[in-house]
């Protein structure tokens, strides 16, 4: 039979103690707000915090809108754009002389 290496027992006594934390945290975290509640009420929570996001957003988008406004001779619209930005400058329409 091989002997262990000095100091084998104290590392396995460290990784039983870390995962004994671990798996404590886990159940504490499976237990804390919301996971109690049904799917239902988990949805409409999301659905709650996504609505709210997009209060704030369009609460930007507006304060955007008016600063660039105010501060630019410039036209500007509000548009979900893929690099983050609230307003987009876009050039004005001409009407072609006749």
């Amino acid at each position: 039979m091989a002997a262990n290496p000095p100091g084998a027992g104290f590392q396995n006594k460290a990784r039983v103690a870390i995962l004994a934390e671990l798996d404590k945290e886990k159940r504490r975290l499976l237990s804390g707000p919301g996971a109690n509640l049904p799917l239902a009420a988990r949805g409409s929570l999301k659905e709650a915090r996504d609505s709210a996001e997009q209060q704030h957003i369009a609460a930007q988008q507006k304060a955007a809108l008016q600063h660039a406004h105010g501060h630019s001779a410039g036209f500007f619209i509000t548009q979900d754009s893929s690099f983050g930005n609230l307003i987009l400058p876009v050039l004005p329409r001409l009407e072609p002389d006749v």
